[in-house]
């Protein structure tokens, strides 16, 4: 009764989920309640909200990042509870998390937002929360061969990155020693490819976010870039999807990630949707809403 309630709020919200709909407007919408939010280190921000569906289980998990330019200030996880709730409702638990980010002064003075975001704090942030679902499988029911990672925006980024963190060489900062397969990854209207789509990027945030997050720009942290680009690291063995829909991934940058993924042998396929907003590809309700769904569920579905 719970989870039809919610289905007949979110689908009234649609009037009010105009084209061109802002972060503070998709905060808004209606969203369930986590079944439990849930500290996976130390620090502040590093917490997530875990939602299950109907079900006995054990239940295909997806990974939910937010975006905001890994800015501070401009989007937190609620930008994506109602994202969350919406896959939720489809049968798959979700684990929306948050992370620290850049952009205000931190202990030591130095603008840097929570202490430790950036390199690589924030990547080791992804990191950690995605491996937390081990813990959280201990006690819930969680079917760990089927994970999954979605993201929107800057949160695109960090969705395919999680899935291609298997790639890294052992000797990075950002490597991790075990970590947890992700079996299908898609990013909504964010870059594969941050160093090759920074100047646009920037623009559309309005603050230096790809040179903050790396430390520089590609030429001064060529190894960063190459460690945290996932276009980088193709192929992933990861099925793969991407929704472009703005400046912030073009339909060429699209295009070129399907294109080289497929190269690699990898599963991978672009939705282009035009004449959209930005936030409305994550807002349910929306115009575009029922093609992104559509895709969503198709790309994030995993084989055990």
């Amino acid at each position: 009764m719970r989870h039809a309630l919610l289905l007949a709020l979110l689908l009234a919200a649609a009037p009010a989920a105009a084209q061109r709909m802002r972060p503070a407007d998709v905060d808004k919408l209606p969203s369930s309640p986590p079944t439990l939010t849930e500290a996976y280190g130390s620090a502040p921000a590093q917490v997530g909200d875990l939602r299950l569906p109907a079900g006995a289980g054990p239940h295909p998990v997806v990974i939910i990042i937010h975006g905001g330019c890994w800015w501070k200030g401009y989007a937190e996880r609620k930008n994506t509870a109602a994202l969350a709730s919406r896959l939720t409702e489809r049968g798959f638990a979700t684990w929306n998390i948050e992370y620290r980010q850049l952009g205000e002064d931190g202990p030591d003075g130095k603008n840097g937002g929570d202490a430790g975001a950036g390199w690589p704090g924030t990547f080791q942030d992804w990191a950690a929360a995605t491996d937390h679902l081990r813990a959280l499988a201990k006690r819930y029911p969680l079917d760990l061969s089927r994970v999954a990672a979605t993201g929107h925006s800057a949160g695109a980024h960090a969705a395919l990155w999680v899935a291609s963190r298997h790639k890294l060489p052992k000797d990075s900062e950002i490597a991790s020693p075990d970590p947890l397969k992700i079996g299908a990854a898609v990013a909504i209207d964010g870059p594969p490819e941050p160093g090759l789509e920074r100047e646009a990027f920037e623009k559309g945030c309005g603050v230096p976010a790809v040179t903050r997050l790396f430390g520089g720009t590609p030429a001064q942290q060529p190894r960063r870039y190459a460690e945290g680009s996932p276009q980088a690291l193709l192929p992933l063995g990861v099925k793969s999807g991407v929704i472009s829909a703005s400046l912030f991934l073009s339909p060429g940058a699209a295009t070129k990630w399907v294109t080289e993924a497929r190269a690699g042998k990898d599963i991978a396929s672009a939705l282009i949707v035009d004449g959209t907003g930005h936030h409305d590809t994550i807002a349910p309700g929306s115009p575009v809403w029922p093609q992104i769904e559509a895709f969503l569920v198709e790309q994030l579905k995993v084989s055990p």
